[in-house]
């Protein structure tokens, strides 16, 4: 087996990943499935600053992964939402009584660096399990 199938510890879901909540249909951003964490990892993107509400959305989306998709084996969904812009005291607002694993992030226009990318994913990673500990 190569090292780099050996490294791959995401596995991709989908995109505009379908949820049923109701008599409604959402739909996610992205959605994969994190190998090692055992946990599906829900990324939704928003093209302007962050804003208290979109939380609210990221959550919902999980509750509904967690009671619908998940199975019984595995872990909680985490979601990471990666927006245009942060003022850091509204996102920790935000946070400070959210009991669901989340990331907030910002992101830049222009594609990044792959190795840079991974690298981010692994610390995310590492932070989960100190987090479990």
């Amino acid at each position: 087996m190569s090292s780099r199938t050996e490294n791959c510890s995401f596995t991709y879901m989908g995109s505009e990943y379908r949820l049923q909540v109701g008599n409604k249909d959402y739909y996610s951003d992205l959605l994969f499935y994190h190998r090692d964490l055992q946990c599906m990892v829900l990324f939704e993107l928003k093209i302007k600053e962050f804003q208290p509400e979109f939380l609210g959305k990221l959550n919902f989306y999980l509750e509904a992964l967690d009671r619908y998709v998940k199975r019984s084996h595995e872990n909680p969904s985490i979601g990471i939402l990666l927006s245009k812009g942060t003022d850091v005291e509204v996102v920790e607002y935000a946070l400070s009584r959210n009991v669901s694993p989340a990331l907030i992030a910002d992101y830049e226009t222009k594609l990044i660096d792959k190795k840079l990318l991974a690298n981010k994913l692994h610390e995310l990673t590492e932070q989960f399990y100190r987090n479990e500990e």
